[in-house]
């Protein structure tokens, strides 16, 4: 469920309101007491990562997971677990395993809240949200006050704006978007985070440029494996699969400014979560490619492709399942430890850490490039399939460099990483055509009948996608080189 809120300080004797007026009404309610108790890691690890985890008398269990940035909009995924056990549920515990690890939960603050409820309805009826008025008690530290107004989605956001500008008119405070997980624990709340996401300045040290780089793919690969073991979003695979290779090719660019050792050590173990994403993610691109495909074929062709593709949907599946057994291993989560701590505290080498990055990092994004031009140069007038996808995989690592090095090197060499990323993506998209017709080819033809002539016309559009990528790349190819001499790289 997504949870859409806006949180608002209430004054002593504040009172919501009268919301009654065209397309909206709001019912009082009975009031609501409830005890709460909050667990988490010693070091507050989930607070510190914007999640929660929690037990409400007579609701069980909730999970929020990190929110996203909206302003005065907090827009979080929380998760309900009908359990009303005194131990979080196993499916809780996975879910915030990643932000866990090797830690263990433990209570850390308990509250006595009076909830005030108004619900929101429209004129037929309809539930639009709720506004609700809590006291809040805090066991061993002050209580406060707040009012919630929580919509459903389709509530516009000027809707929203409008509801928070009458409870403000009617005496409420400012929007304050901390969840009252973090209000209760007080000073605890403001530890620092985990990982520390300032984006270095032009004059920034080789340790302040190694060090954001990696902990921003860090911090993508954490905060996308929820989003991995639910399984209802293929982007958190996509995300946490890119996390991956951006870390295993950082590493390699960095190499010379790293203690070499723990580097390649720590590309090796990556190496093989990037292999179970990449499978999973693989699987997810080419089935829904395919079945973007089938309104274009005739009905009962494509009634055939569709039994054509269950083969591949169950590949697919198989491959998250084996993806989340891999994540639940000790393995992994051992690895997440070492990413969050040598992303926090890279070991760069002696004599390079204090060394400014654009002097240090201007040299590895242009070994990069040169690799890539050379590998370009080397094509021949039609090169092969093969081929130009080698010269995807290079683009992928010089944008790469470009971009861990960018804030250091300025504006040109962010536009080199963009004219890049627009390459790999005319090569991407010739690659995945080429997957495609494998699997049209092989599975066409082991079917056979009828699935074999549907086959034969995915491929032909596939073959058409192809084509077109090809007319594309070479176009690409030189707005690469010229934001690369731009670049002076």
């Amino acid at each position: 469920m997504r949870e859409r809120e806006v949180k608002l300080a209430a004054p002593p004797g504040f009172v919501p309101p009268a919301f009654d007026e065209p397309g909206m009404r709001a019912v009082p309610q009975q009031p609501r007491e409830y005890d709460t108790v909050y667990v988490d890691t010693p070091d507050l690890r989930l607070a510190r990562w914007r999640c929660s985890l929690r037990h409400r008398s007579g609701e069980g269990w909730t999970l929020k997971l990190p929110s996203e940035d909206e302003g005065d909009v907090l827009e979080r995924d929380e998760i309900l677990f009908e359990d009303d056990s005194v131990v979080p549920p196993a499916r809780a515990l996975d879910l915030v395993s990643a932000f866990v690890r090797q830690e263990s939960l433990e209570p850390v603050v308990r509250l006595h809240t009076v909830r005030r409820p108004l619900q929101l309805m429209n004129d037929a009826g309809r539930p639009l949200g709720e506004i609700v008025l809590d006291d809040v008690a805090v066991e061993g530290a002050p209580g406060f006050r707040e009012v919630e107004v929580e919509v459903q989605p389709e509530v516009s956001a000027a809707t929203l704006d409008g509801l928070v500008q009458r409870l403000r008119a009617a005496g409420a405070g400012g929007a304050d978007p901390m969840p009252k997980y973090l209000r209760a624990l007080g000073p605890r709340a403001g530890r620092r985070p985990e990982l520390d996401l300032t984006e270095p300045a032009r004059h920034a040290t080789v340790a302040e440029v190694v060090r954001f780089a990696l902990s921003s793919s860090t911090e993508r690969l954490l905060r996308h494996d929820p989003g991995v073991r639910l399984g209802t979003d293929p982007e958190a695979v996509h995300q946490a699969r890119v996390a991956t290779r951006r870390l295993r090719s950082d590493l390699k660019t960095f190499l010379s400014l790293l203690d070499a050792d723990w580097a390649q050590g720590l590309r090796r173990d990556l190496r093989w979560v990037a292999r179970q994403l990449g499978v999973a993610r693989d699987a997810d691109v080419l089935l829904d490619r395919l079945r973007g495909r089938l309104p274009d074929l005739r009905e009962d062709d494509r009634a055939r492709a569709i039994e054509l593709l269950a083969e591949l949907s169950w590949s697919g599946d198989r491959a998250r399942q084996d993806l989340v057994t891999a994540m639940r291993g000790r393995p992994y989560l051992l690895l997440l430890d070492r990413l969050v701590e040598g992303s926090s505290a890279p070991p760069i080498a002696a004599a390079q850490s204090d060394r400014p990055a654009a002097e240090a990092t201007q040299p590895l994004v242009s070994r990069q490039w040169r690799r890539l031009r050379a590998s370009v140069e080397a094509l021949g007038p039609e090169p092969a399939d093969s081929e130009l996808h080698e010269v995807r995989i290079e683009t992928k690592r010089a944008r790469y460099a470009a971009e861990a090095a960018g804030p250091a090197l300025g504006k040109r060499v962010r536009r080199f990483a963009k004219r890049a990323a627009t390459l790999q993506d005319v090569l991407g998209e010739l690659q995945d055509s080429v997957v495609a017709r494998r699997w049209l080819r092989k599975h066409g033809i082991e079917a056979g009948g009828s699935f074999a002539y549907v086959a034969g016309e995915l491929s032909a559009a596939e073959e058409r996608a192809g084509r077109q990528a090809r007319a594309q790349w070479q176009r690409a190819w030189n707005r690469m080189a010229k934001a690369a001499r731009k670049a002076d790289l």
